[in-house]
């Protein structure tokens, strides 16, 4: 059987654009991180006291919710690639602003640059979505966890760049810490100029033709109406409950590790181990969800991070081996869900008002970050880590019950 006029250039088109995707998520990764690694850092030095240096974090995440809600707007109105584009644009101008605040050692400027170092992050975030516009539904889990998979190379990459950042920074007369925020100025700067060039056409027109109709019922539709339905609910829940216990626990794992004794090369080795779950396999969730179907791997992914919060709570104080592998298991269980929670919010969904509902979707995700951040240092210092762990696993049973009964009954009515 042979393509369809015109089906072999739009697959063409479609590996170039998914091409560009990565390639954007990849820098403008190794920016962010790059970034976020000295804010709280730079804060402190400028504040003078450490009670400021945790603002930054709460900034990045701030800018990160604005953002995917005000680029997914422009995307549902002005195409995919303006909102990618313009989204890393306004990260590049964050970090101009925040190495400005380092220079003049203003902490309101400081705060405003990585307020939009965070909105530019939004681009990578939603990319993911992007790429799976463009294909066929048994296909989309696939290209979102190749793109997932792209911020692996920001989590190697960008903080291993800030020395060599640092060393050119005073070589042209810069702080050294504002050399970290040259970072993103290049590689978010490339991610910018290669999403306008190559992302054309727009990847909306390279969605499957039955899927952009027009469609007036479907236009007319409110995110109220699509919350509304039952996968689109499931979808949320399953995002915002990983996001939750994955921070929750990640967050003061460090904290407690130190407290205990290990070295910042043993903590280090531990969130390595993390980042490596969260990301590098990525394309192997995006595979399994295409073979065996959202909900269940969404299934499999709660139960990994119910597994691994346990982990968690049992691994001794001088542990490290242990939280190694309960930390790689909560960022893979994390990927998991994601990657199928990500998927699943396209299904049944019109493509025409997937952008305002997945920037909702990631508003929502970065919100709850930013909660499961401050509440996992309140509930360390009133009782402890294993019961922040314990307290993971309990996130988990809801979703849990809710997506083994909803299974349970798509297999009654299949068969």
């Amino acid at each position: 059987m042979t393509d369809a006029p015109g089906e072999g250039a739009r697959v063409r088109q479609r590996r170039r654009a998914l091409r560009t995707l990565v390639a954007g998520v990849a820098l403008g990764s190794t920016g962010h991180i790059a970034a976020s690694t000295v804010a709280s850092i730079a804060a402190d030095e400028i504040a003078g006291t450490s009670a400021l240096s945790g603002a930054p974090g709460a900034a990045v995440v701030l800018g990160a919710a604005a953002g995917a809600t005000i680029l997914s707007l422009i995307m549902a109105r002005r195409g995919r690639r303006a909102g990618v584009t313009l989204g890393y644009a306004i990260g590049v101008m964050g970090a101009t602003l925040a190495i400005g605040g380092i220079v003049d050692r203003s902490l309101p400027l400081l705060m405003v640059g990585t307020v939009l170092v965070g909105f530019g992050n939004s681009s990578n975030q939603l990319s993911r979505y992007v790429a799976a516009d463009m294909y066929a539904e048994h296909k989309r889990a696939s290209a979102i966890g190749i793109v997932v998979w792209a911020a692996t190379v920001g989590a190697v990459l960008g903080p291993n760049l800030i020395g060599p950042a640092g060393v050119v920074a005073e070589a042209i007369g810069l702080p050294k810490l504002a050399g970290a925020y040259l970072v993103p100025i290049a590689f978010v700067g490339i991610a910018a100029a290669l999403s306008f060039a190559f992302l054309r056409p727009d990847p909306f027109e390279l969605a499957e033709p039955s899927e952009t109709t027009p469609d007036p019922d479907a236009r007319a539709a409110t995110i109220a109406d699509l919350v509304r339905r039952p996968g689109v609910a499931a979808a949320l829940v399953a995002l915002v409950a990983g996001q939750a216990v994955m921070v929750l626990i990640m967050t003061m794992t460090p904290v407690h590790m130190t407290a205990h004794g290990h070295g910042v090369e043993t903590v280090g080795l531990v969130i390595s181990g993390h980042t490596f779950g969260m990301f590098a396999l990525a394309p192997l969730s995006g595979r399994l969800t295409d073979g065996f179907g959202t909900g269940w791997v969404i299934v499999a992914g709660l139960l990994v991070l119910a597994g691994a919060s346990v982990m968690a709570a049992v691994a001794p104080p001088d542990g490290g081996a242990v939280l190694f592998i309960a930390l790689f298991l909560l960022g893979f269980g994390w990927n998991l869900g994601f990657v199928a929670g990500s998927t699943m919010l396209t299904q049944d969904v019109e493509v025409a008002q997937r952008t305002r509902l997945q920037g909702m979707a990631d508003s929502l995700i970065w919100s709850m970050s930013a909660a499961a951040s401050l509440g996992s240092g309140v509930v360390l210092a009133a009782a402890s880590y294993t019961a922040l762990a314990l307290l993971g696993v309990a996130l988990t049973v809801v979703p849990l019950w809710l997506f083994v009964t909803r299974n349970r009954s798509v297999a009654r009515t299949a068969s």
